[in-house]
């Protein structure tokens, strides 16, 4: 008779075992909050021991990181979408990857509450910290264009400026809109719900394109 603790695992490859535990995960912290994460729930949903999920991952820790470098991964692809959106302009570009930014939090609400978990991953993790500089390079890379600072080139104050207000704004506005928070301000002033439909309009506002600026 084969050993229950170690029937389970053997129903999949090593890479489909990652991929079943960090969807689990994915699928807890969309429905518990991180703070409703354990690895226990992670095997049992993912149908392995209880020791599967330390075996691959080493801890939560590990585990939970895991997501967010997807989460990273997934981000910097929106980013690149939203600014490929914008065409040649560059204000047009850069609000572009603010909508990319907004529409990743809303496709990905899990990966993006955890992401910047300061307490909760392994940032010491050279994958995860190599995945948020790529996404962070694309915002980067953005506000050059916008300032007209050479590709590459360090960004001055008023470019890092630009950087920390573009990022400031869409994560804001994403946490806001994911906790229903701007749902009740439009209607309060008879305008109707405030929604992601009014963020071209107040991207529009703080870098406005060739054309708006005349």
């Amino acid at each position: 008779m084969p050993d229950e603790t170690t029937e389970p695992r053997e129903r999949y490859h090593h890479g489909d075992l990652q991929r079943a535990l960090v969807e689990a995960a994915e699928a807890i912290l969309t429905e518990r909050g991180v703070e409703g994460f354990t690895l226990r729930e992670a095997a049992r949903r993912a149908g392995v021991s209880a020791a599967a999920p330390a075996h691959h991952f080493g801890s939560a820790a590990g585990l939970l990181t895991e997501v967010a470098l997807l989460g990273f991964e997934t981000l910097t692809r929106f980013l690149r979408e939203g600014a490929a959106a914008g065409g040649t302009d560059p204000a047009a570009r850069l609000s572009g990857q603010g909508m990319g930014y907004v529409r990743f939090a809303r496709a990905h609400p899990a990966r993006f509450l955890l992401m910047f978990r300061k307490d909760r991953l392994n940032w010491d993790d050279a994958r995860l910290r190599a995945a948020g500089q790529a996404a962070f390079a694309e915002l980067e890379d953005a506000v050059r264009a916008y300032r007209g600072i050479a590709a590459g080139r360090p960004l001055d104050r008023p470019a890092l400026a630009t950087v920390v207000a573009a990022w400031s704004m869409v994560h804001g506005f994403a946490h806001l809109a994911l906790d229903g928070k701007l749902e009740g301000v439009g209607e309060a002033h008879g305008a109707g719900p405030v929604d992601d439909t009014i963020l071209p309009e107040i991207l529009a506002g703080l870098w406005p394109t060739r054309g708006d600026r005349g």
